[in-house]
C-alpha cells in the first residue's frame, strides 16, 4: 500500500487533495435536518400544566365559600415546593458518583430565584385579589393575556423575534380581554358592585402582565447563570436543576406569604374560617392540600417548560388552559357563560392557534433552508473534486 500511494502521480494527488476539501468535508459531515419534535422533558412538562389545572378552580371554591384570606391564599399557589426535596434527593444520591456540587445550583443562580420567587408571590397575592371578585370564567379569560405580556417581555429581555402569526396572537390576545370591558354589565355576576368587578378586573390584567415578566426573567436566569461548562454541561440541564430553581423560588414566595399573614393575623383566624366554610371543616383543608398541590404540578410544569424550551411556551401553555378553566368552572360552579365571554374565548382560542400556526411554519421554514444549505454544500464540494 506504501509503494502504490508514493508512486501515485502529481495530478492524481491533486485530485485527491481536492477531494476532501473543506467544503466537501463539510457536506459530507453536516447532519441532515431533523422534523421538529417535542423532547420527552417538554412533553412531561406540558402534561404537569395540564394535571394543574383544577389549581384556579379550586382556590375559586375556596372564595365562594367563605374563604378571604389573601396572603393564605397565595401561599397556596406557590407553598407546595416541599414536595420537591424527596426527588431532589433521590437526584442527588443517583448522581453521587459525579459529583453533588456538579448537581447544586450556582450561588448567582439561585440569588435570581430567590429575587423571582418574591416577585412571582407578589403576582400570585394580586392573582388572589382578582379571583375573590371575579368568577373564574372571566378572570381565567384576564390571565390569558399572560402570553401577550410574555411574548412582549421576552421580546425585550430575551431576544425573542416576532413573526406575523405571533404579534397576531398577542393583538388577539389583548383584544379579547377587552370584549369583557364592553357594556356595564358584561361578565359580572348579579349583584355585586361594579367598583368591585371593575377592581378585580384591574387586578387579574395586574397580576397576567406580573407573571407575563416573570416567566421571560427566568429564562433569562437560567441562560446567564444555569448553564455550565465541561463534561458536566447539558444543553437543557438535567432536571434537578429545574426542581432545585422551582424549590428556591418557591421558598423565597413563601417567606414573603408567610410574612403578610403574619401582618394580617391569618394564622389566627384559620381556625373560625374553617369552622365556618360552606362545604365543611373536612373539606376545608382537603381543599387547601389539593389546592397546593395542583399549584405545584402547575408551577413545576411552567419551570420546566421555560428550562427546557422557552418562557413564550410556557406562556402558551397558560394560555391553553383558559378552555380548560371554562369548562370546569361552568360544570363545578355553574358559573354564566354570556355572549362576551364566549367571543372573548373565541379571539383566544384563535390567537393561540395563529401562534402555534405560526411556529410550525417556522420551524418548516428553518429545516428548508438547512436542506437548501446542504445542498449547496453538497454542490460544491462536488464541483471542487471534479474541477481538473
Amino acid at each position: 500500500m506504501a509503494t502504490i500511494g508514493t508512486s501515485a502521480s502529481p495530478a492524481m494527488q491533486e485530485i485527491s487533495s481536492k477531494a476532501t476539501s473543506p467544503a466537501r468535508t463539510a457536506a459530507a459531515t453536516a447532519p441532515a435536518p431533523a422534523r421538529y419534535r417535542p423532547s420527552p422533558m417538554v412533553i412531561f412538562s406540558a402534561c404537569m400544566v395540564l394535571l394543574g389545572a383544577t389549581g384556579p378552580l379550586l382556590l375559586r371554591v375556596y372564595f365562594v365559600h367563605g374563604g378571604e384570606r389573601l396572603f393564605f391564599s397565595a401561599a397556596l399557589q406557590i407553598s407546595g415546593w416541599p414536595l420537591l426535596l424527596l426527588p431532589i434527593g433521590v437526584s442527588f444520591f443517583r448522581g453521587r458518583k459525579h459529583g453533588v456540587s456538579n448537581l447544586l445550583l450556582a450561588p448567582r443562580l439561585a440569588g435570581a430565584g430567590a429575587l423571582l420567587g418574591a416577585l412571582y408571590a407578589i403576582s400570585c397575592f394580586i392573582y388572589a385579589l382578582g379571583s375573590q371578585a371575579l368568577p373564574l370564567s372571566t378572570s381565567s379569560l384576564l390571565q390569558a393575556t399572560q402570553l401577550a405580556f410574555t411574548a412582549v417581555f421576552a421580546f425585550i429581555f430575551a431576544g425573542l423575534r416576532f413573526t406575523p402569526f405571533s404579534a397576531n396572537a398577542v393583538v388577539l390576545l389583548t383584544i379579547g380581554p377587552a370584549v369583557l370591558g364592553v357594556g356595564p354589565g358584561s361578565g359580572k355576576p348579579a349583584g355585586e358592585a361594579s367598583k368591585t368587578y371593575w377592581t378585580g378586573f384591574c387586578e387579574s390584567i395586574a397580576a397576567a402582565a406580573l407573571a407575563g415578566l416573570v416567566l421571560p426573567l427566568v429564562e433569562v436566569a437560567m441562560a446567564r447563570y444555569g448553564r455550565r461548562t465541561g463534561p458536566t454541561a447539558r444543553v437543557p440541564p438535567p432536571y434537578v436543576t429545574v426542581m432545585q430553581m422551582q424549590a428556591v423560588m418557591g421558598a423565597a414566595g413563601t417567606a414573603v406569604c408567610l410574612l403578610g399573614m403574619a401582618i394580617k393575623s391569618d394564622f389566627a383566624a384559620l381556625p373560625s374560617e374553617a369552622a365556618t366554610f360552606g362545604l365543611g371543616k373536612t373539606n376545608y383543608y382537603l381543599v387547601l392540600i389539593w389546592d397546593a398541590v395542583a399549584w405545584q404540578l402547575l408551577n413545576m410544569g411552567v419551570m420546566g417548560l421555560i428550562t427546557c424550551a422557552s418562557s413564550l411556551l410556557a406562556g402558551i401553555m397558560i394560555a391553553v388552559l383558559l378552555p380548560v378553566s371554562e369548562v370546569l368552572a361552568v360544570i363545578f360552579l355553574h358559573e354564566k357563560f354570556d355572549g362576551p365571554k364566549g367571543i372573548a374565548l373565541v379571539l383566544s382560542l384563535w390567537g393561540f392557534a395563529s401562534y402555534l400556526y405560526g411556529e410550525k411554519a417556522q420551524k418548516k421554514r428553518e429545516a428548508q433552508k438547512k436542506e437548501q444549505q446542504l445542498a449547496v454544500a453538497k454542490k460544491t464540494g462536488d464541483l471542487e473534486s471534479a474541477a481538473p
